[in-house]
Order: structure tokens, then C-alpha cells, then sequence
């Protein structure tokens, strides 16, 4: 395979709806020429006009000069035929997610353009191989996957074929630079980089609601608060709308084989077939008044504390949040190395549930409450507090009280391997270590990609890198030995560079080396 230099100037879309009108209103401004194809002739006008309009509000907001305005809306024409598209260097393809419509319209490009124009597809989940295979000349075949919607979301991914000519990537991760993107390079596996590392939190979060854990609300809550998120995963679900997202999850777990880690939840299923999709219908999770998400209001927290607390010794950094706690709110603290019959027991397991915490220590499990301390009890803006099947209404109002003496809001759940956030927090890291480790992609374009395109306060790798790979480790090796279950197993890479001490965003230490050495 010849590799060859590609000059893109000139780019056709084919597919002018959401996707396509968004990729054609960067690279306008960007100073492409840009021609936009339809097999709809009316989509083509109306997508011209709305993007006229588009210039025209960002000239208003002062956002684009109006002379930038008018020449970018200049560089667009309409195509009436494929065939108008001979003159382009690149043609992206922007139509419905159905792989034999893009195999004969990638067909049909490739008697219609230069030999030296590259196609590419904004396919999110077919294979970029699969669509090259339909062409006699897949080494210019490539994939470029923006997200919607395209001017905000500042992120593309370029996915390299098995046939793709690496220049072809090249090219492209220049162009999307010149269109103000950032790209990001993976290989052409299922779901690439971001609809690949998104499972953790809609897989797991669903898994949580689907043991009778915690409500939809109280989950996205602590995902919010306690854990730092934008949106907690039912309220990301109703944005996205099932109708989306549950073929992705369904198409990614069938991809992989049935791998446990992606497995799908029952729960979207029966929405979707309810039609509760999500905002865009009203309801999903949530109800939407005009638009509005209507939330449940939190219950008021107890007052009576607790007459004393013994916190168990297993987990030392812990134990001293909590002591100091206890002191500030005026509880005695018991000192003894068993619990006294009046205190409350306090444990604070990683990645155990507070069952198997309060017999691993032979405690009495009526009075057990367990406390989330992943993240820091004196910085957090709300608190998950856990009980055990056994533990008394009393008991569970002590530890409600007491966490909650502070003003910091507390969510109690029920009995759960690594509570909420810890688990699914665990579960992002995992599956991004494993992208990692499978080489889909590079660590910093794994963390880049899901920083800017799910909108992660930090990508997988550093996340797990905040929170301590060896923690992580901990976390997942626990709660895989609680359930027995495959999802849960850590990726090698996650468990060597926790035993080595080394950070998750480190690639082979040989691999660096042998890249410093290599000629220029």
C-alpha cells in the first residue's frame, strides 16, 4: 500500500440533518469549501437556509464577523447529484446508521470522485473496515466521528480502518485542528473511543437501580455530589433518549461477544418499549413539565444522633474522617477494641458491601451502618450512607443523623458491593484501562476523548489516577470476589501499574524509550 499526501480543500457531505449541517457549518468557517448532497433536494435548501441563519445569529452575538459570516455561507453550495462531487478532496458521509446504505453509497462515491479524494464515514458504530470493504480501494477509506451537537461538541474521532492508509488519518486529524477540533486517533473497534468508555457509567448505573440499590434520583444525585459528575446517569440517559441509546448498548455488547462488562439492563428495555425515551418525549426517568426535569424532594434528615459510635480499625484514613466527624457533631466516640452494646457501628468497606464488612469483623450487623469514603467526608456535597438487611430503623437513623450533623445532605441505600459511586466509578476506570490495554487507542487520547466528548470532570486514567489505582484495584477485586461476577475483573493494565506504583496514563516504560531513540 502506497501511503500519498492529502490536500483537502474543497469537502462534500453527503446527509444534511443534524450531523451533517454541523460539520458543514465548521469547516464554512474554517474557509472550506464545502458542497452539501441529499437524496432529499429540500433537505439541501433547508439545511442551506438554516445554516444561513446560523451565520447570521453568531454575526448578531458578535461571535463571527459579518464579513466572516457572509463568506462562509458563500463557501456552501447544494449538490444536485453525486456526481457534482468529482471536484472534492474529501467526502464525509453523514446518513442513516445502516451499514449496506453506506457500503453502496461508498460504492457509488468511488466512480465519482479523484483517486486521490479520501472518504470517510461519521458512522458511531459500524465498522470503518466493514464500509472499506465495499470499495476497490479501501486505503483512502477512514472514519471521523464528530458528536452532536458539532460546533459545541469541540471533539472528532479519526478511526483507522484495517486497510486505511495512515496518511489518510493523518490528513484527517489535521483538518479537524484547522476546524478548531481536537481529534483523537483510535482503531476500528466497536464503539471507538467514547461510546466505548461511556458504558461505565449507563451500564453501571443501571445495574444499581436494577439490584434495588438506590432510586434513579438518589443515584444521579450521588453521581453528582458525592462524585463530581455534570449529570448523574438517568439524567444522561433522558438527554441522549433510549431510542439512542439502548441499540448502542444493546449493538457494543453483541459487538464484543457478550462480554459481561457491557452487559445491557432489562430496565431500558421496557422503557424504550413504553415509549419513555426520555426529555424528548416528557418522561423517561424523570418527568419534563415545559421542558423542566421534575425532581422528588429529599426527605429531611433525622435529628436524634446516636448516645456513641465505635468505628471499625480496617480502614485507617477513613476511621479518622469519621471520628472527627463524631466530634464535631458532639458524639462520644467509642474507644473499644469491640463495640460497646449502645453505640453504633460504623464500617467503611471499598468495594464490599457493609454485609460481608460487618461478619468479616464479627460485628453485629443490626446496629452496621457503612460509609462511602472514596471521596473526602469534609469536602463532599453529599454523603451515602449504606445498611445491611439486619440493620435496625433506629440504628439507620443514628448514622443518618450523624453524617448528615454538618448540613452535608445524606443518601441511604440499600446493602450494595462499592455503594454507588464507588462502583461505578471503579467500573469507568476499568473499561478505560482496558481500551488502554487492548491499544484502541493512546491513554492521553482515551482521557481527552472522554473529557470532551461525555463531558468527565477527568478522563478514566486520571480519574483512577485522583482516586489511587491501588484503591481501584481494591474496589473492583472485592466486589468480583463478593459476586463472583466476570464484569467486575480488573484490566491488567489497571492491576500491574497499581502493583508497580506506576500512573494509568503511563504507556510501556520500553515502548517510551524506544520512542525517544527513533530517528525524526
Amino acid at each position: 500500500m502506497t501511503s500519498h499526501h492529502f490536500n483537502i480543500e474543497t469537502i462534500g457531505i453527503v446527509g444534511t440533518g443534524a450531523m451533517g449541517r454541523g460539520i458543514a457549518q465548521i469547516a464554512a468557517q474554517a474557509g472550506l469549501a464545502v458542497r452539501l448532497y441529499d437524496t432529499n433536494p429540500h433537505a439541501v435548501a433547508a439545511a442551506r437556509d438554516y445554516l444561513a441563519d446560523t451565520f447570521a445569529k453568531l454575526a448578531a452575538k458578535g461571535k463571527l464577523d459579518e464579513p466572516a459570516a457572509k463568506a462562509a455561507l458563500e463557501r456552501m453550495t447544494g449538490a444536485h447529484t453525486l456526481d457534482e462531487l468529482a471536484v472534492c478532496d474529501l467526502v464525509i458521509e453523514a446518513i442513516v446508521e445502516n451499514l449496506e446504505a453506506k457500503r453502496t453509497l461508498f460504492r457509488e462515491l468511488e466512480t465519482v470522485v479523484g483517486e486521490r479524494c479520501l472518504l470517510v464515514s461519521n458512522t458511531s458504530s459500524l465498522s470503518i473496515t466493514a464500509i472499506a470493504a465495499a470499495c476497490s480501494d479501501p486505503s483512502r477509506v477512514a472514519g471521523y466521528h464528530f458528536f452532536n451537537p458539532v460546533p459545541l461538541m469541540k471533539v472528532v474521532e479519526v478511526i483507522d480502518g484495517l486497510r486505511s492508509d495512515p496518511a489518510a488519518g493523518d490528513a484527517l486529524m489535521a483538518l479537524a485542528r484547522r476546524m478548531g477540533h481536537t481529534p483523537v486517533r483510535a482503531k476500528d473497534m466497536p464503539g471507538f473511543i467514547v461510546n466505548h468508555a461511556g458504558r461505565g457509567m449507563n451500564t453501571e448505573g443501571l445495574r444499581v437501580a436494577g439490584e434495588g440499590v438506590a432510586s434513579f434520583v438518589e443515584i444521579d444525585r450521588i453521581m453528582r455530589e458525592q462524585a463530581g459528575f455534570r449529570l448523574g446517569p438517568f439524567e444522561l440517559l433522558d438527554l441522549t433518549a433510549l431510542d439512542v441509546s439502548h441499540p448502542v448498548m444493546e449493538s457494543i455488547y453483541h459487538q464484543f461477544y457478550e462480554e459481561p462488562r457491557f452487559t445491557p439492563s432489562p430496565i431500558t428495555g421496557v422503557r424504550l418499549a413504553g415509549g419513555l425515551v426520555g426529555r424528548k418525549a416528557g418522561e423517561g426517568f424523570y418527568r419534563y413539565v415545559d421542558g423542566k426535569q421534575q425532581v422528588p424532594d429529599e426527605l429531611v434528615a433525622p435529628t436524634a444522633l446516636p448516645a456513641r459510635v465505635w468505628m471499625s480499625r480496617s480502614n485507617a484514613a477513613a476511621r479518622d474522617a469519621v471520628i472527627a466527624l463524631a466530634l464535631k457533631a458532639g458524639v462520644a466516640v467509642d474507644e473499644g477494641d469491640t463495640p460497646a452494646a449502645d453505640a453504633l457501628i460504623v464500617v467503611a468497606p471499598l468495594g464490599l458491601d457493609a454485609t460481608t464488612a460487618a461478619l468479616d469483623e464479627q460485628l453485629d450487623a443490626c446496629r452496621v451502618v457503612a460509609i462511602d469514603t472514596l471521596f473526602p467526608l469534609d469536602a463532599a456535597k453529599r454523603r451515602t450512607l449504606m445498611t445491611t438487611p439486619a440493620t435496625t430503623r433506629e440504628a439507620r437513623d443514628a448514622g443518618h443523623a450523624l453524617f448528615a450533623a454538618d448540613g452535608v445532605p445524606v443518601t441511604v441505600i440499600r446493602d450494595s458491593t462499592g455503594f454507588v459511586a464507588q462502583r461505578i466509578v471503579a467500573t469507568i476506570v476499568n473499561i478505560g484501562c482496558d481500551i488502554a490495554q487492548k491499544q484502541i487507542a493512546t491513554p492521553r487520547d482515551i482521557d481527552l476523548a472522554v473529557t470532551l466528548g461525555l463531558g468527565y470532570p477527568r478522563g478514566p486514567l486520571a480519574l483512577g489516577d485522583a482516586l489511587g489505582a491501588r484503591t481501584i484495584l481494591t474496589i473492583l477485586r472485592n466486589i468480583h470476589a463478593v459476586l463472583g461476577d466476570p464484569r467486575y475483573r480488573p484490566s491488567p493494565w489497571l492491576a500491574r501499574r497499581a502493583q508497580l506504583g506506576l500512573s494509568l496514563t503511563q504507556a510501556e516504560a520500553a515502548d517510551i524509550n524506544a520512542s525517544n531513540e527513533a530517528p525524526q
